[in-house]
């Protein structure tokens, strides 16, 4: 089973009322495993960017009002694709797995309505899995952010000081195989990452099988002639003399 855990960021709210992605960034599972495969891509958002969004993630200071001198690290992106250029791609790495994303509606509709600009299909809904609806059902009331469920289950997000789609990818497939019953559900044995990445035939039937050869004795000799004469004292009928079956 393929999953695919991504996240945006963005430069608002609302597609539709001028905002645009600006990041990209997703994780592969396979049979709930991360098999290393990403996507990431930074993206021109042919627009400017506002200082409650930038507050967020910290891309894009050369698009504020007026432009700041981007600091150590700092991502520009007037010299990043527009998402014409990244669609496909996005599509061909998605391809129909399911994607799981916290508060899926919202990054659903900015990507919809960029594949829709370029003309592109659509995503449907049902193939999101949304981690925020699945922690408010299993902890009504409490609070469901991603900082919050990483304090729940013991998860480092230290090196989430701003936003960031693939950090925040990375740590939401850690809390989403929490969600889901733990880090390891089916506890990796109906794959490899190797194979899952190959897409080599999987067998799902696992099943454990004598090892071809014993492994050898830990005892040592002196061990050995120790119990020996421990189990000659418990005379003919011990077990160990395969007697008394």
């Amino acid at each position: 089973m393929r999953e695919i855990v991504l996240d945006t960021e963005t430069t608002g709210f609302d597609p539709f009322s001028g905002d645009r992605i600006v990041e990209i960034g997703a994780v592969e599972l396979f049979n709930h495993m991360p098999t290393g495969e990403t996507f990431h891509v930074y993206i021109n958002p042919k627009r400017s960017m506002p200082q409650d969004a930038f507050k967020v993630h910290g891309i894009g200071p050369d698009l504020l009002e007026p432009p700041q001198q981007p600091g150590p690290g700092a991502v520009t992106l007037r010299d990043k694709p527009v998402f014409a250029k990244v669609g496909q791609k996005f599509l061909d790495f998605v391809r129909d797995s399911k994607m799981v994303i916290h508060n899926a509606a919202f990054d659903m509709k900015f990507l919809n309505a960029e594949l829709d600009w370029m003309g592109l299909p659509k995503l449907p809904m049902e193939q999101a899995v949304d981690t925020l609806a699945i922690a408010r059902k299993r902890f009504p009331g409490s609070p469901a952010t991603l900082d919050a469920l990483c304090r729940r289950f013991n998860i480092d997000n230290s090196n989430r000081t701003l936003h960031g789609a693939l950090l925040d990818s990375e740590i939401l497939a850690d809390v989403y195989l929490e969600l889901i019953g733990g880090r390891q559900p089916d506890f990796g044995l109906s794959t490899s990452n190797d194979k899952a990445s190959s897409g080599a035939t999987v067998i799902d039937d696992w099943r454990p099988t004598a090892r071809p050869s014993p492994l050898p004795s830990r005892l040592t000799e002196k061990e050995q002639e120790a119990h020996a004469k421990f189990v000659a004292k418990m005379g003919d009928d011990a077990l160990w003399n395969g007697a008394g079956s």
